[in-house]
């Protein structure tokens, strides 16, 4: 996959919260659509098409027939949140259940985690179990709304979005860092300080809520950061043999380093479709909290397809939210 009429750049202005947080749901939204195109592939595999027409491997799908430039629960479930932070002014499991409520995409036995959560369809339900970075995804609004600052509340706010659908302590410690690290970003912060506290965020996370004996995310977050720094360039093959994201302790560590790795959210977006895996994930992660660091390298003619196949005017939200953020 390659760029086309890339509309984007690497500015030095200074950027409004407000700017910011439009960057971060422009960035969650292109990157999502785009890494969605390569979902599950191997690094071998490649993909072409046009937008609006059906993505070729989804074409007869039972369950949904995904389009190209359509955004996945990802971003449905992001806006969501959002919502729930807006009309209730606080962080809480069972207002954000009650908005993914009315989510539709994944729904079905083969997503577990958003399946058992929509079966019993009670929004105050938690779960107990799912370490996948299902919680991650959708938690960008918990970050523009809690200042750094607020590092508790940023991290229990995370907590409360994600175990409508994903209690173990992975997915919370992921979904943590990654609301802190865009957080940091909402600020303007150094991409060193956006890392600095996404590893904070993991491991406050781990003290609460882990047992201890298993893996720890922040560890895989500062390991993978130190992989990709060591590799003399970025190609998509050797990010792909190093760290490829297939699990919790890929995934989200690779969103996170290489977001603060890189400077533009198109090219992060970008690389991450071409390692494949779980490539909407990891771009839509990605390219928020690039598009929160550097607003202006969101790629518009990518934006412009996203806006008009699903019909999301994800600013509106964005600006909205960033006036609560304390």
């Amino acid at each position: 996959m390659t760029p086309r009429g890339c509309r984007c750049k690497v500015t030095h202005v200074s950027h409004s919260i407000s700017d910011r947080a439009v960057g971060c749901f422009k960035g969650i939204a292109t990157g999502d659509a785009i890494g969605k195109q390569t979902e599950n592939l191997s690094r071998e595999e490649g993909f072409e098409g046009t937008p609006d027409t059906a993505i070729p491997r989804y074409a007869r799908s039972s369950r949904r027939v995904w389009r190209i430039g359509e955004t996945t629960d990802d971003t449905e479930r992001t806006l969501a949140v959002a919502r729930a932070i807006i009309r209730d002014r606080q962080v809480s499991h069972a207002g954000v259940g009650r908005e993914l409520l009315n989510c539709t995409k994944c729904v079905h036995p083969g997503v577990k985690s958003l399946w058992e959560f929509h079966q019993a369809g009670d929004p105050a339900r938690t779960a107990a179990m799912h370490d996948g970075c299902g919680a991650a995804v959708r938690v960008a609004p918990v970050g523009i709304f809690y200042r750094p600052a607020r590092l508790d509340q940023l991290v229990n706010g995370a907590r409360e979005a994600s175990i409508s659908t994903h209690g173990g302590s992975l997915a919370i410690a992921a979904a943590a860092a990654t609301a802190a690290a865009v957080s940091a970003a909402i600020d303007g912060a150094s991409s060193s300080q956006v890392r600095e506290l996404a590893e904070r965020a993991a491991m406050q996370a781990e003290a609460q809520w882990s047992s201890g004996d298993g893996p720890s995310l922040a560890n895989a977050i500062r390991e993978v950061h130190d992989d990709l720094v060591s590799l003399p360039d970025l190609r998509a093959d050797a990010v792909a043999t190093r760290c490829f994201p297939n699990g919790p302790l890929t995934i989200v560590p690779l969103a996170l380093g290489l977001a603060t790795v890189m400077r533009s959210a198109a090219d992060v977006i970008l690389l991450a479709a071409n390692v494949g895996g779980d490539s909407d994930s990891v771009a839509s992660i990605a390219g928020g909290i690039l598009g929160a660091i550097h607003p202006t390298t969101v790629n518009l003619d990518w934006l412009d397809v996203v806006e008009r196949v699903n019909g999301d005017n994800v600013a509106v939200l964005a600006q909205e939210l960033a006036g609560l953020r304390h």
